[in-house]
């Protein structure tokens, strides 16, 4: 794929960073594995919307805030 046309489809390592929340404490919140939580972060995978609904609430955000609309 080419890093040109890469879309984002998410914006957790965003959030997490405007947090000061770390990628092992959100997986001990979920219940995840570090893995699964780095694959979301890097856009890797696609967490469920309920799922993204457990992170903005851990994070005490709008779950618009963890969506990249395009």
């Amino acid at each position: 794929m080419n890093g040109v046309n890469a879309m984002k489809l998410n914006r957790i390592k965003v959030g997490l960073v405007e947090k000061g929340v770390s990628q092992t404490q959100l997986a001990k919140e979920l219940s995840k594995s570090f893995s699964t939580v780095n694959g979301y972060c890097s856009n890797r995978k696609q967490p469920t919307l309920e799922l993204l609904s457990k992170m903005a609430d851990y994070l005490s955000v709008n779950i618009k805030v963890l969506i990249v609309d395009k």
